[in-house]
């Protein structure tokens, strides 16, 4: 199986910087596994979109794949209880 390109949103380097650096770095290993399987089975695909979402403690990834272009995009990373809200 051929590995995944990882990209992030420009968005994504403000949401990494909220989040304190001892869970940036898991965050980011986290990330890196999802280029090897970018749907382990810890990931849920989101009811209303086409993207996934992946745990890492308190903090929510949510990407979305492009099987065709072998491309995982990240597209925000944030608090569990704050990642699903639209900003207004």
């Amino acid at each position: 199986m051929e590995s995944y390109k990882v990209v992030f949103r420009k968005s994504v380097e403000k949401d990494l910087k909220t989040i304190p650096k001892n869970d940036q770095i898991r965050i980011l290993q986290r990330i890196a596994k999802l280029a090897e399987d970018p749907r382990p089975a810890s990931s849920k695909q989101l009811s209303s979109q086409q993207r996934y979402r992946v745990r890492q403690g308190n903090y929510r990834i949510l990407y979305s794949i492009e099987d065709d272009r072998l491309t995982i995009t990240v597209v925000k990373i944030g608090h569990r209880g704050d990642v699903y809200q639209s900003k207004k």
